[in-house]
């Protein structure tokens, strides 16, 4: 599965997909670039985006694309928060679809 992580996400998160092919929206040369074009950037080449933008779900219509949008909930973005939310969003992905948006957190 092809994965892209957003900036907001630490890209070393990546080294825990070793079963996906994963990229960062830096790799991609799409920094700073705003959700809805990223979005539709990550659109053509992946099939899930990974974000801890807890807002972009209210500032895009993520049904409208053809990727799943994953925001990691945790109490901060750094790497330490995040690894306990991975079994989750891996299972999450094993149940992909497209245009979805699932919200992966200890509350959720």
């Amino acid at each position: 599965m092809r994965l892209l992580l957003d900036e907001c996400v630490p890209a070393r998160l990546r080294r825990a997909f070793p079963s996906h092919e994963v990229s960062t929206a830096v790799a991609e040369g799409w920094s700073g670039i705003k959700n809805g074009k990223l979005l539709a950037l990550a659109a053509q080449r992946f099939d899930a985006f990974i974000t801890v933008d807890k807002n972009l779900p209210y500032q895009q219509n993520t049904a409208t694309l053809p990727v799943a949008v994953f925001v990691l909930d945790a109490v901060s973005n750094e790497l330490p928060y995040l690894l306990p939310l991975l079994p989750a969003l891996e299972n999450e992905l094993g149940k992909l679809v497209k245009g979805s948006f699932v919200l992966i957190g200890s509350d959720a």
